[in-house]
């Protein structure tokens, strides 16, 4: 089996939607298990609806992962991405994820020459995106 290093996020109730609005971004096929679907794993019943567990598997190498970790958990870290230029969803996937978010660095051209931006999501995660040999994105 090949290594895989896979991001998973902490929610403080909002993995659901986080996961849901990251599979309208990316595509993939999502799965999502409640603490409820599992016995309810010691939570209290009004917990039981939140999620223990879920993946979106993007590529047969890319999944994201998220739980809802309790209402205590601030959304932390950041996710980077890279590629080519000429990976067309690049562009697209941090217009979709900025949507809604605070775009703290526009995606545009870097000094050592590739595209490069940054934002922060709906739900409070930090987002890298660095696409090589990009040049000015506008």
């Amino acid at each position: 089996m090949a290594v895989r290093l896979n991001p998973y996020l902490s929610f403080a109730g909002e993995a659901r939607a986080a996961m849901e609005f990251y599979s309208s971004v990316f595509g993939g096929e999502l799965s999502v298990m409640t603490f409820a679907d599992m016995g309810g794993m010691g939570m209290p019943t009004d917990q039981h609806h939140l999620v223990m567990h879920s993946q979106l598997a993007i590529t047969d190498t890319v999944t994201l992962m998220a739980a809802d970790m309790g209402e205590h958990v601030h959304a932390n870290g950041s996710v980077s991405i890279s590629g080519d230029e000429d990976d067309v969803h690049l562009r697209g996937w941090f217009d979709a994820l900025a949507d809604g978010g605070q775009v703290k660095e526009p995606l545009m051209e870097a000094p050592w020459g590739d595209s490069f931006g940054q934002l922060t999501d709906r739900f409070g995660i930090d987002w890298m995106f660095n696409i090589a040999g990009a040049g000015d994105a506008g």
